[in-house]
Order: C-alpha cells, then sequence, then structure tokens
C-alpha cells in the first residue's frame, strides 16, 4: 500500500486533477523564507578595536609631526622652553600618549552607542566635534604666549578630526547590517 500523503494522482478522489495541497517537505539546515533567521552580531568588534588601535597610532604620531613642525620650523616654544629641540621634551611625549588615550576612549564610545543607540554614527560625530571645541578653546585660557595658543590649539583640531573622522569611517565598517533579500 502507498503513502496516500504523495497519492494526488487522478486515482485519489480527495484531490481533483490540478487542486492538490502544497507537499510539506523537511526544512533542512537552511532557514526558509519567512521563517527568523538566526540573530547576527551587530557590531564586529575585532574590527571595531582594530581600527581603533590604528587611529590612536596616527593621532600620537600626528602630534609629535605637528610639534616637531611647530617647533622646528616656525620656531614657536610650545610645551616646553626654546631650547630643548625640535622633538621637545617629556611633555611632547605626554602629549602623544594623551592622543593615543583620547582615540581608544572614543572606540570604547564608539562601541557603547553602536550597540545601545539609534543613529550611532551621528550621536558619535556630534560627541566627538563638541569634545573638539572644547581642546581648541582650552589653549587661550591658559596662561601662554598667544603663539603658542594658537598652535597648540590648531594641533587639538587637527587630533581631533584625524580622531572623529577616522573612527567613524572605522565605525561604519564594523556595522554589520543584514542584507535584504534578494542581493
Amino acid at each position: 500500500m502507498t503513502d496516500p500523503r504523495y497519492n494526488y494522482g487522478p486515482a485519489n478522489p480527495q484531490y481533483p486533477q490540478g487542486q492538490y495541497p502544497h507537499a510539506q517537505y523537511p526544512q533542512g539546515p537552511y532557514p526558509q523564507e519567512g521563517q527568523d533567521q538566526p540573530p547576527q552580531p551587530k557590531v564586529n568588534i575585532g574590527k571595531l578595536w582594530a581600527g581603533g588601535i590604528g587611529t590612536a597610532v596616527v593621532a600620537a604620531l600626528l602630534v609629535v609631526v605637528a610639534i616637531m613642525l611647530v617647533r622646528g620650523v616656525l620656531g614657536i616654544a610650545i610645551l616646553s622652553p626654546e631650547g630643548a629641540g625640535a622633538y621637545g621634551t617629556v611633555s611632547t611625549t605626554s602629549y602623544a600618549l594623551a592622543a593615543a588615550g583620547a582615540a581608544l576612549l572614543a572606540t570604547a564610545l564608539l562601541m557603547v552607542l553602536l550597540l545601545a543607540m539609534p543613529s550611532p554614527l551621528t550621536f558619535f560625530t556630534w560627541i566627538c566635534l563638541l569634545v573638539t571645541a572644547v581642546a581648541v578653546i582650552l589653549p587661550f585660557t591658559l596662561v601662554a604666549a598667544m603663539d603658542a595658543k594658537i598652535a597648540t590649539a590648531v594641533i587639538n583640531l587637527l587630533v581631533g578630526l584625524c580622531i572623529t573622522t577616522m573612527l567613524s569611517s572605522v565605525g561604519s565598517a564594523a556595522q554589520n547590517d543584514p542584507r535584504q533579500a534578494g542581493y
């Protein structure tokens, strides 16, 4: 005797010719259309932090190059007395490490925003630009020569824009957006 579930020919009067029910086949290991897809992680953490570390290195090197340019070529005594040479003193190293630390803190902020916020890159950009504005204004509140204040503000602006733009690109690349059907 044959299985009645698969006997849809003319010999089965329950289903007239051409009006057969859809067969139910086993689903297999791949999800079928309409089924829930397994949840994908929203952020590629490894890619995000690799980009954050790269940004930290670039920010630190940007500080060193900018200070050498300002002190060595322009002759502006920034972060140390004039006799300290083009590199300056340990304060140049501290400034470069602070820029790297700022990039790593910004990466941590970006990770939290990517995991928890709608439109995370918009919030990230605004936060970074406002922190950069504070860093640009801060030298003008200190007691120093005006040319040193301006040079420090310009360096802070360049580092802030570097961190903001690079990490915005990293954050965009680290997002795992599910592809739409048909692509």
